[in-house]
Order: structure tokens, then sequence, then C-alpha cells
């Protein structure tokens, strides 16, 4: 059952989310330094960082077999660099211009929404340390603590929510009503607000539409006047679908090179990520928020708000990276950094501001590309762009831990983890039983991380906090009576945590989930087998009690087979409406019933005692303990229910 599908889904549930995180800029000097660690950094100019990107990117997009990109750098209050590389329309040959092409950012349309948020702070119409429902015409229950919702918590991403995907992003022909989404569903909490990073599109779309009802406007009207329009972003616009005078300016999203997407991806949830823009655009924001807030005429917001913002920091572990408000922290070689990654299906996006060096970059790919290297690639470039432009400068860190406690902590961080980003109440919880995050400790004492589909090794360096080898990651882990109960990965620490699994999601519970599925399939699959056999040999007909077993073995089948047909749906963004309730249906007459069937028989079986073989017997505590495990962790995991949301 650990299938790629489920993967995907993976993907699928986090769309919208931070990107890969791993954005990097720019230094301000005028002449080349060296650094302690001997890393030599060059003078950023225009005429230098267009050369080494007009080096890098046009083979690197045909490796990547990703068809276009956009790069926007600004320093010192000027456009350095501003160009469009490959092509918007690979099958018409039209190239990306970064004045004209649209691109989506996904998620990096969350800075705008948290702009509109503190705009509507200095004019005194919020509070973000006051329970959110007084803004709202529909209540978000409190935590069962009876602790309520902020927009602090929101802007930080430590709402508690759990993870919401269905519907998240459609290719239908009308744009959804901001507050109906809302409505229709309000995700259950799974950590109380302000306890833990949690990354949450409905909490963000929630902030958005706190300002759509204390201005007075409908959220796409505030933006554009607002925010967008004022400093010249007249070209951008969160209005879903484009307005009819941007379309011919879109670019078409790829999963790559030659495989277009189906279409303009529709955010259900729309302050969450359904701005379009072109790279001129983004440049004037970026500019913008390293001026103070202010570009030409126009001030978006305070000085002292948008120091606030940067400033105000919250970190689930002290030596990771963290989120102010709205700006996530994306330091890197030592130096700081603040923005925002973003990703739908088609579109991979980051931007990155160093306030000390007054520097902004932004890059947007419009595929993911071959094995998902557009993604990799636009980390890549901004990692690339500090290591040239912005060294890290500080020594090289000496491990403060002997080799014999770095093994024994690393013994500590061993085993299967799950994010804290994530549902619980569905069946996507499947996805922290088939695909947990493994650290395997070394013998060395060094611990290796996989993670999507890259394996990482890192090394201690003070208790419990290790850096990555050949890389800028970091990880820090909170023990408590002797076991770790959390860690951090930076950069990624704003948006999740990992904790261990329960038994329930373990390995040792897929393992018996596996073992259950495979009996369960092979006596349905050799069911006609045996009868061809028992005829041949004049063996008598078994007892009902075991038709009835092999029927619900079969149904297994069936339910696992919608089950397949349901992610499968997911992953193509199709309607579950019919498909959902099919398998939950099926999996509970499966489960329960063959449950209820093999208890049957093996109650038969043993009361009619020597007339069964030891064999008969092993095999009906076979059936029955199969059903058991497929019941029990069927329930755990919600495949059996009512729930249509996920």
């Amino acid at each position: 059952m650990k299938t790629l599908m489920f993967k995907k889904l993976r993907v699928l549930a986090l769309a919208l989310c931070a990107g890969a995180l791993q954005p990097v800029l720019a230094q301000t000097a005028s002449a080349p330094s060296q650094t302690p660690n001997g890393a030599a950094g060059v003078a950023l100019s225009a005429v230098d960082a267009e050369a080494w990107l007009d080096g890098l990117l046009p083979a690197a997009l045909r490796t990547a077999r990703v068809p276009g990109a956009v790069v926007v750098v600004v320093k010192d209050g000027q456009v350095l660099v501003q160009k469009g590389y490959g092509f918007a329309d690979w099958e018409k040959n039209i190239a990306v211009d970064a004045q004209r092409t649209l691109f989506r950012p996904g998620s990096v349309s969350k800075l705008f929404t948290w702009v509109a948020v503190m705009q509507q702070v200095e004019a005194g119409k919020l509070d973000l340390d006051a329970d959110l429902n007084q803004y709202l015409d529909f209540k978000i229950p409190a935590y069962k603590s009876g602790k309520a919702l902020t927009l602090r918590h929101v802007m930080q991403h430590t709402s508690g929510f759990e993870e919401t995907a269905r519907d998240l992003l459609t290719y239908a022909d009308k744009g959804p009503n901001l507050g109906g989404v809302l409505k229709a569903y309000v995700p259950p909490y799974v950590y109380e607000p302000g306890s833990t990073p949690g990354y949450s599109n409905y909490a963000t779309a929630l902030a958005g539409y706190i300002v759509e009802r204390v201005s007075g406007l409908p959220f796409d009207d505030y933006i554009e006047q607002k925010v967008l329009h004022p400093i010249g972003m007249k070209q951008a616009t969160f209005r879903q679908p484009l307005p009819e005078a941007l379309k011919p300016q879109m670019s078409l999203g790829y999963h790559s090179q030659d495989k277009a997407g189906t279409g303009f991806e529709i955010i259900s949830l729309p302050p969450a990520g359904s701005l379009s823009a072109t790279g001129e655009d983004m440049g004037r924001f970026m500019l913008a928020m390293l001026n103070q807030g202010r570009l030409g005429d126009a001030q978006l917001l305070k000085p002292e708000t948008l120091k606030q913002m940067f400033t105000q920091v919250y970190r689930p572990l002290p030596e990771v990276s963290g989120i102010g408000l709205g700006f996530y922290q994306k330091d890197i070689n030592g130096h700081r950094a603040f923005g925002h990654g973003g990703d739908t299906v088609l579109f991979h996006t980051d931007l990155a501001l160093f306030p000390e060096q007054n520097i902004g970059v932004y890059v947007s790919f419009n595929a993911g590309g071959e094995r998902g290297m557009g993604k990799w690639l636009r980390d890549r470039v901004f990692e690339g762009f500090a290591d040239r432009y912005l060294p890290d400068a500080r020594a090289a860190a000496k491990p403060q831990v002997d080799e014999a406690t770095a093994k024994a902590h690393a013994q500590l961080m061993a085993g299967a983890h799950r994010t804290t980003r994530r549902e619980d109440s569905t069946f996507l919880s499947l996805l922290a039983l088939l695909s947990p995050l493994k650290v395997e400790a070394l013998k060395d004492g060094r611990i290796a991380v996989d993670l999507a589909g890259a394996r990482s090794v890192f090394r201690e360096i003070s208790p419990f906090v290790w850096d990555e080898e050949h890389g800028k990651r970091r990880i820090q882990a909170q023990v408590e009576n002797g076991k770790v109960t959390r860690w951090a990965m930076q950069p990624y620490a704003f948006a999740f945590v990992f904790e261990p699994v329960p038994a329930l999601a373990s390995p040792a519970a897929l393992l018996l989930l596996c073992g259950a599925a495979l009996v369960t399939a092979l006596t349905a699959l050799l069911w006609p087998l045996v009868a061809v056999l028992r005829r041949q040999h004049g063996v008598a007909a078994p007892a009902s009690s075991v038709g009835w077993v092999r029927w619900a073995c079969v149904g297994v089948l069936v339910a696992l087979g919608l089950w397949t047909a349901c992610v499968m749906a997911l992953e193509n963004l199709d309607d579950t409406t019919v498909l959902l309730p099919l398998a939950q249906i099926a999996t509970l007459v499966a489960f329960g019933g063959g449950l209820l069937a093999s208890a049957w028989h093996a109650k038969s079986v043993f009361q009619a005692g020597s007339a069964h073989s030891k064999w008969a017997r092993l095999l009906a505590l076979l059936w029955l303990l199969s059903f058991a495990v497929l019941l029990g962790l069927g329930l755990a995991h919600h495949m059996i229910g009512f729930n249509q949301w996920y």
C-alpha cells in the first residue's frame, strides 16, 4: 500500500506550502572579501548578477526540462536584474517577459495578505491578540483548554489547525466565494493555539476574510486598492479567473517541458495563494518592503510596523529559524533574511529579503520539471546566489560533543516521525503510517534523514543540535525525561516540526497492516484455485462460515481498489464526491463484516475441537487477527466513517 500515489498525495496536501525553503541572497560589499572559511565574496552588481544568471539558467532549464523562469534582484532601492528566461508558452515559442508575463507565486501571496492585516491593525480595526471571532460572522471554536485563536497565532502559523486538502486547488471556471468556503468546513485543532508550528492555508484565508469584513471591501478589491495599485503593481491580481485584459499575459503552467498543465489553477482559499503577477511587479513589492514600507508616494505600512513584522519572531526551538509576523525567517550563511516560498501544482517560487543588506531576490519557475528538478533548481539558484554574493563569514562550528555522547543522542533521534502539519481526523492520517520521515543513527554518531526523496547527513555540534554536512540545514531536538519529544529542522521549522509517530502509525503497525492485507488478498485470489482442486479430489465443501470469510476477503480487495481510485482522483484534482463515500462504505462492510465472519468461523472451528486440524485452527486465528488489524487501523485512520472533508 505504500505507493507512489501516497507520496504524490502528500505533495497535493501541501500545495501552496512554503516552498522548499532554501532561499538565499546577496551582499552589498563593494569589493571581493575573504571569509575565515576561505570563501571569496563577489561584489554584487547588475552586470555581474546578470552575467551569472545568464550563465546558469538557460542550461539549467534545459536540464530540468522546465520551460521558463523569471528572476528579479533589487538592491539599495534599485532593480539590478529583472529578466525572463525560457518560454511562457513552449509550443508557441512565446518567451518569458519579466515586465509582461504573469506567473503564479503560490504562497508568496500570503505576504500581501499579511500587509493587509497589518494595515487594519494600524487603522485600529484589528487587534492581533484578541479572539478573532469578534471579527467574524461565524464562530471558530476555542481549543479544548478554552484558549481562543488570535491573528497573531494565524500570522505565525501556530493556529493549531489540522491540515486541509480537499478542493484546495481546482480547475473550475469560476472563482470561489471566500466566506462560503471558510464556513463550509472549519478544520479541527491538532494542537493548542500558540504552542506548535502547523502551516495553515485555512487560517491564512481566515485572516483575509477578516480584512474583508472590517474594511467593508471584498478581499480582491481591497488588495488591489490598498496594496497592489498604490505601489504600481498594475499587472498583478488575486482575481480568479484572470480578468480578460490579463489573460493573454499568463504563462502556461507545466508539469515538465513536454507536459502542460490542465489550465489556470483556481485556489479555493484566495488569500493563501491566488496571486498572479509579473516579475516587475514583484520587484516593486520587494522595493517597498525594503524601503520602510514605502515606494514612490505610497506608504503601505509604517516603518515601525514593518520592523515589528521582522523582529517579533516565534521559534519552536531556540537554535533554529522561526517566523515573524507572516514573513518567515530564511537566514543563510549567517545573514538575516525574511520572505516566503510558494508552490502551486505547476508554479514554484521563492522571495527573500535581506533587511540589513537592503537586498531582495524573487525567482519563479513555471514547471516542477523532470523528477521535480524545477523545484530543486529554484533552491539551488538561491543558494548559489548567496554563496557568490553573501558568503558565510563565520568560523566553522567545532563539535562540542564527544563521540560516545553523539552516539547516544543519535540513538534517541532514530526512528519514524511525523510532521505537526498534518491531518489526524481524516483518512489522510494514513500518510504518517505509509510514509513517515525516518531518522537513522549512523555508527559514528551522526544521523541521516530521508526527506523528500533525498538523504542528508547531520553531525552533532552541541547537545541535541546537528548541522548538515555539505549543506545549510540545522536540526534541534527537544528532550524530556530522556526521550526526544519533538525536533525541528531549519529552514522548515516555521511551518512544522517533527515528533515520534504514535503506536498506531508506527512501522510495526504498517507491518501488521501489510500482513493482514496480504492474508486477505491471498485468500480471495486463491479461492478459485482451491475450489477447483477441491472438486478434482472430491473434498467436501467447507463450512458456510468459510464462504463468508472469503467473501469478506474479496470485499477487502474491492475496498482497497476504491481507495486506490480515490487517491488517483485526488492526484488528478478530480472530484471524489462519489468515490470517497463508496470507499468508506466498502471498508466498513469488508473490514467489519470480515471480523464478524472470521470470529464466527474461529468459534465454530475451536468448538469442534479435534474435528479440525491444527492447520485449520491456525488459519482461523490468522483470519481473525487479520480482520481485527484491518478494522482497528481502518478506524484509527478514518477509512471508516462519513466525513467527506480532508
